[in-house]
């Protein structure tokens, strides 16, 4: 039986104890133990039941890879579901309940599915239930939706904290062992800035437990040589309890940090994530032992050798008093010696090899345990705990030799490299058949834009398995035990009965056995993805750690082709499951989507302004003063402005970098004209399509340099086109060299327009503003009233007009220094609503209000935007169908109402005749509508059918009890030829 050893445990502190609960029942464990070594040590190896036959399960691996021992944590608002309980640091008072069993753990009314195996072959549910409509709808899914899932999540808010953070570095090694510690040592000598990333709470991986020498050190004294270097040097970064998730474009990290999951309630964040900027990865993150394929080797008490090793020496647990060791492998015999070392029994060793010789087996054999050559498991005895094995010729079919009584069984059937990371952004493998293993090929890394590779293998990760393999690629010595060939074996016995097959699994959590594996290949899924899918081979929460590679070798051996022939699934990342709470950080209740303010919030509150939401700004709506209604407040900043001088708070405004050799190929494929040709120091209006011709953006794109171009967008739809740009980048464009940054928040904007707008600019002082200097749609950079500054010279009021872009955190300042300017001029703020009424006087659309999903440029009169000269852009080959170029399209027109009324925004002009509901036939619709101070009298926008053709003609707008008579005008109303901007 499983149990606390006396004396070892180089983990745990053994004068803290500490008490938990599983299942109601209250057990102890010891500070520095996982959840699994505490209930190992109390004697509890049945831990689940699997997902699909119910069968009992126990723990199998000891970190990350495990698949069997998930278990929901706490109750209540902190009931976490699908939790290892190998990777779970046990604290005082942590509650722990198994899941997927009813009524109980011990008698689970599901394990009838496990008789019933046959019935449920891989795919049985596209055979199934398929059946008939009736019955998916009444039958099969009720009970699925009942059955699907593990474990159950809370009901009630979570009341933990969470982060994310950010970082930058020039190496980010993953991994925490030999090769990772001896990666950042090297790198952090040499100056770099380095990020050493550990996911699990201890440093050096398997070496403390594996033995050998490195440098003439004890693992654990060269570890703790290391680590206190590494902690002098200033450049360097040591990051525990942090698992690096993936890895993404351009080499960029997702990490995933378990801050306080062992001190709940400590007032810290409970989970941080990650966002690294690394130049280069180095995946240290070492390797998986992986299980042997026999009937049985589900059975709880069944483990992996290493995992055996691991809870003797780390945390003096005993798995079991009497061990059997079944390997294709020498390091298996370390588990043998530990087994031995801790006083417990190993009454043999079955080794599928015919003939064993190495160093490790013969210390073994020394020490009276008996070595059975070229022999394997037939099947494991017991149900709920193993009660013995039969031994069988692995060449054979499964004849039983002899029976073996134990209570363990400890399995090694060789090592994988964890190559999750570089395998992530494109990173190729090679097969490796004297190892039996996919090794990172170095020849072919995963590159960035410019061609360079951003990551690197090292250690047991790159294919190396043996102490003093790695020690050398370091430029280190090693002094190991040296390890004979294994022989891969992928089933045991080599010729197993189908019956046998049946129970021999190979994803243990998915249930999917080797006969599943080869039941896909039989009905004629040759693609390893295919399988993969029929299967669920591989996609349970573990992502196939232990079950990848022998179900690759399964599949090839019925397809009667190579494993490389056959190929690998895709890795993707997170590379281990990470929590919603890490994914939301602090977006909650208020913080869902926080309100941002620009730098200008402040001054803009002491006025008492009246604001309106634009996306997740609240902006300046109007400056009412006391006793002053919002309408009259709103005239009197248009008369103003137009009159005298205004000044807007324009920060929320979009702004987009686009930077690289292939930007203005880029955008010339975004907009509609052509960016490419736009000279450094000027700016271009620019309209932006869907893939559907629809107009979805419009602004002023500015050059920067040769290589660089902002883009100007509307102040909701910055995030929105930023999300667009970079889809069409990395789905579609992803070998351009291009380059997006959203700067919107980086830089606060302050429009200052009016007739005495250069007047102001000149009283702030620091660069010339002339028209010579600076003129219309161009741009200057330089000094103002003190402060660097750019410049734009763009309305959107048909005004003389200066934008002034500013580091956000001048914005204040900035701000200040233009309204004590101003006041000699007569300068006042004016809010959005002045705005648009005033880019309304002049006819220029607002996205959102002209345009609603369904108008092409066209439409608005908007062809002059659209290039002659390029052969593409996107949106282009949908605005040349037949209904988009039709003579009837809606189109854009000025409408003025007879007596000079308000014409209600939204309303329809009716046509003669009623549809089919028995409505009135519309015949267009009024887009903007406003009282113009300017002109005194009410002015509108609309789309009409055919508009433009239509000037002068008279139309009737129904509101309510009230008719509107409109007639059609030019859209723009205030100042057609543009003198007043263009001074």
């Amino acid at each position: 039986m499983s149990t606390r050893l006396a004396t070892g445990g180089r983990l745990i502190d053994r004068s803290k104890s500490l008490t938990f609960t599983f299942d109601g029942k209250p057990m102890r464990g010891f500070q520095g133990d996982t959840l699994a070594a505490a209930l190992l040590a109390g004697g509890q190896v049945l831990l689940g039941r699997s997902f699909k036959y119910h069968r009992p399960r126990g723990l199998l691996a000891s970190g990350a890879e495990e698949p069997n021992a998930l278990v929901n944590l706490g109750r209540n608002a902190r009931q976490e579901p699908d939790q290892r309980v190998t990777m779970t640091e046990l604290f005082d008072g942590l509650e722990a309940s198994s899941q997927n069993r009813w009524p109980s753990l011990a008698f689970d009314i599901g394990a009838i599915n496990d008789k019933l195996y046959k019935m449920f072959p891989a795919g049985f549910y596209y055979k199934t239930f398929m059946i008939s409509l009736g019955a998916w709808a009444k039958v099969f899914e009720p009970v699925i939706r009942r059955a699907a899932g593990l474990g159950n999540a809370a009901k009630e808010a979570d009341p933990d904290r969470y982060e994310q953070a950010y970082a930058f570095c020039d190496v980010l090694v993953a991994g925490g062992g030999v090769a990772g510690l001896a990666a950042a040592l090297s790198e952090g000598r040499a100056g770099k800035r380095v990020i050493l990333m550990e996911m699990t709470a201890h440093w050096g991986g398997r070496a403390p437990v594996d033995g050998g020498l490195i440098d003439g050190l004890s693992p654990d004294d060269w570890i703790a040589k290391t680590l206190a270097e590494l902690r002098t040097l200033p450049n360097v970064r040591l990051m525990e309890r942090t698992m690096v998730a993936g890895m993404h474009l351009h080499g960029s990290i997702i990490a995933y940090e378990r801050v306080a999951d062992h001190t709940p309630g400590d007032g810290r964040p409970r989970h941080r994530l990650w966002r690294v900027r690394p130049g280069i990865t180095i995946n240290a993150a070492g390797a998986t032992e992986r299980p042997l394929a026999f009937a049985g080797n589900d059975v709880p008490g069944v483990m992996l050798a290493s995992a055996v090793r691991d809870y003797i020496v780390n945390w003096a647990v005993s798995p079991g008093d009497r061990v059997v060791v079944v390997a294709n492998n020498d390091d298996a015999y370390r588990t043998a010696l530990a087994v031995l070392d801790a006083g417990l029994s190993v009454p043999a060793v079955i080794d599928a090899r015919d003939n064993v010789t190495g160093v490790l087996p013969m210390q073994v054999k020394a020490r009276g345990v008996r070595i059975l050559e070229g022999r394997g498991i037939a099947r494991v005895l017991g149900r709920t705990g193993v009660t013995g094995v039969a031994i069988c010729a692995q060449a054979g079919e499964g004849g039983v030799i002899e029976t073996l009584p134990c209570d363990c069984v400890a399995m090694s059937g060789g090592w994988s490299p964890n190559v999750h990371l570089w395998s992530h952004v494109g990173g190729k493998l090679s097969w490796d058949a004297d190892a039996a293993l996919f090794r990172p090929d170095a020849t072919r890394p995963p590159t960035g834009r410019d061609g360079g590779p951003i990551a690197a293998s090292v250690g047991a990760a790159n294919g190396l398995l043996t102490l003093d393999a790695i020690a050398a690629e370091a430029g280190m010595s090693a002094e190991v035990e040296p390890e004979a060939p294994l022989a891969p074996v992928w089933i045991m016995p080599a010729g197993a009965t189908q019956a046998l097959r049946y129970k021999s699994f190979l994803d243990f959590q998915n249930d999917v056995k080797v006969s599943d594996v080869e039941l896909a290949a039989r009905e004629g899924y040759t693609s390893v993805e295919h399988t993969k899918r029929y299967t669920t081979l591989g996609m349970a929460s573990d992502q196939g750690k232990s079950s990848n590679i022998n179900g690759l070798a399964i599949l090839s051996d019925a397809l009667g082709q190579t494993i490389p022939e056959t190929g690998t699934t895709t890795f993707r990342p997170p590379y281990n499951p990470i929590s919603f709470g890490a994914m939301a950080g602090e977006a909650r209740g208020e913080l869902f989507q926080p309100r941002r303010r620009t730098a200008m919030q402040d001054w803009h509150e002491a006025q008492h302004y009246h604001w309106e939401p634009v996306g997740f700004w609240r902006r300046p709506y109007c400056y009412p003063k006391a006793g002053e209604s919002h309408r009259d407040a709103v005239n009197r900043e248009i008369v103003n402005t137009r009159t005298n001088v205004g000044v807007l708070d324009a920060s929320t405004l979009g702004k987009i970098l686009v930077k690289g050799p292939d930007a203005g190929k880029f955008l010339d494929m975004m907009y509609t004209n052509m960016m490419s040709t736009l000279p450094v120091g000027k700016c271009r209006y620019g309209l932006m399509c869907n893939e559907n011709g629809f107009l979805s953006d419009d602004g002023v794109v500015v050059r920067l340099s040769e290589d660089s171009w902002l883009c100007h967008t509307t102040s909701g739809g910055a995030d929105r086109i930023h999300a667009h740009m970079e889809d069409w980048l990395q789905c579609e464009w992803w070998d351009w060299k291009v380059w997006t940054a959203n700067l919107t928040e980086q830089y606060a904007q302050i429009a200052v327009v009016g007739p005495k707008a250069r007047k102001v600019l000149e009283a702030l002082g620091g660069m010339d503003v002339s028209k010579a200097a600076l003129p219309f749609m161009g741009w200057a950079e330089g000094t103002l009233a003190g402060l660097p500054v750019r410049v734009y010279r763009i309305s959107f009021s048909g005004e003389l007009s200066y934008e002034i872009a500013v580091p956000a955190n001048m914005g204040a300042a900035l701000w200040d220094k233009v309204i004590a300017a101003g006041k000699a001029f007569g300068m006042m703020p004016y809010g959005t609503e002045a705005l648009h009424v005033m880019r309304a006087e002049k006819g220029f659309i607002m996205i959102g209000d002209e345009t609603d999903g369904t108008v092409i440029p066209q439409d608005l009169g908007l062809g002059w935007a659209i290039s002659k000269k390029k052969a593409d852009y996107i949106g282009k080959r949908a605005q040349q169908r037949s209904f988009m170029v039709a003579p009837d399209r809606w189109q854009l027109v000025g409408l003025e109402t007879l007596d000079g009324s308000v014409l209600p925004d939204g309303a329809y002009a009716t046509a003669e005749g009623f549809n089919a509901n028995g409505q009135r036939n519309t015949q267009g619709r009024v887009t903007s509508s406003y009282y113009s101070p300017t002109l005194k009298k009410g002015i509108a926008m609309g789309l009409v059918p055919n508009g433009p053709a239509r000037m002068g003609e008279v139309l009737e707008f129904p509101a309510g009890d009230k008719l509107f008579r409109a007639r059609i005008v030019d859209p723009c109303f205030y100042d057609k030829e543009g003198e007043k901007s263009d001074v």
